[in-house]
């Protein structure tokens, strides 16, 4: 008798425990898609940009279906790709520089152009995006966030700032060098800690080209979803509580001038997704940075697939988040 109370008591608690996991499993899933349904609609609210546009077009075509395989085991896409960078750097009137390091004897490099500042020319604002893609077109992971990097640095070229600017393209942020210390940004960052740079912040684009207004396109890390939208037609700026007021000052120039909805979160860095980007490497030497983003495989069906094609991309939006990060950068130059 002893023994079958001891199992039936097992058993309910067991019984207990099933019913508490299917139930936080249940709650994970309907949390990690948006509760938000009154977001605006990009597609009503942007104006006509044709010319930054047609260049944005031209630039990720370029990248993704010209080159295509960019990445460390295609060292010829991974020179071709640094070559159209570094010309259109150049063709803006930038003096373009290189990072370059080894692994495992091949030399690899970062590429830098940088606008002086005309008040305070040693410090400085980081724009930065990867331009390695991960064994496939890459038109969104990454082309979409260098062709923003190549427009606003063409756009910010004949303008006055106090601070100076550094527009760099990054090397070997996909895997296998994802999180290791031969990342481009990683190298980047730790060389600017070494020599005690004065670094207002990052401000990292990592996959801005790609928007869906159907309902339930967007997902999120659990419970997340509760407070954002459940369409994925907005721009999200990601920071951990370090870059808070960078952040704020992103988004707020987003929102000042960019015609499409931005949304910001700030929040620990193990949160899944926040730190997937070269804002990482900022962050792990102590410098303030934000990831401007589509949010990646919260939204994009075609993540790391063979149809990360430039005819999936939204141009439009993409120009207004260049048109935005542009005012942002003004702003933040004051301060």
């Amino acid at each position: 008798m002893p023994g079958k109370i001891i199992f039936l008591n097992l058993a309910k608690r067991i019984g207990r425990l099933l019913i508490v996991a299917v139930i936080t499993i249940a709650l994970c899933k309907v949390t990690s898609f948006g509760w938000k349904f009154w977001s605006g609609s990009p597609l009503f609210r942007m104006a006509d940009n044709n010319d930054v546009e047609e260049r944005l077009k031209s630039h990720v075509y370029k990248l993704s279906e010209e080159i295509g395989d960019i990445n460390f085991y295609n060292l010829k896409g991974l020179e071709e790709a640094a070559d159209y960078i570094s010309g259109q750097f150049a063709s803006y009137g930038y003096k373009v520089e290189f990072q370059t390091y080894e692994i495992n004897g091949i030399k690899v490099k970062n590429i830098i152009a940088v606008k002086k500042g005309a008040k305070n020319p040693d410090r400085f604002i980081v724009v930065g995006a990867h331009y390695d893609n991960y064994f496939n077109p890459g038109a969104d992971d990454n082309a979409s966030g260098v062709a923003g990097l190549l427009e606003i640095a063409r756009l910010a070229a004949d303008c006055n700032s106090p601070d100076s600017i550094r527009f760099v393209a990054f090397v070997n942020e996909e895997p296998p060098f994802f999180k290791t210390a031969n990342m481009g940004s990683r190298v980047y960052a730790g060389a600017m800690r070494l020599k005690g740079e004065d670094i207002k912040g990052g401000i990292i684009l990592e996959m801005i080209g790609y928007y869906s207004n159907k309902p339930f396109s967007q997902r999120y890390p659990p419970v997340f979803g509760l407070f954002y939208p459940n369409k994925g037609n907005f721009i999200g700026v990601l920071a951990n509580f370090n870059s808070w007021q960078l952040a704020k000052e992103v988004a707020s120039g987003l929102k000042r001038r960019a015609q499409l909805p931005v949304e910001s979160v700030v929040t620990f860095d193990f949160i899944g997704g926040i730190d997937f980007s070269d804002n990482g490497s900022f962050w792990k030497e102590g410098f303030p940075s934000v990831m401007v983003t589509d949010t990646a495989s919260y939204r994009s069906k075609y993540y790391h697939t063979q149809s990360d094609t430039y005819d999936t991309l939204n141009y439009k939006a993409m120009a207004e988040v260049v048109r935005g990060i542009c005012f942002a950068l003004g702003e933040i130059d004051k301060k």
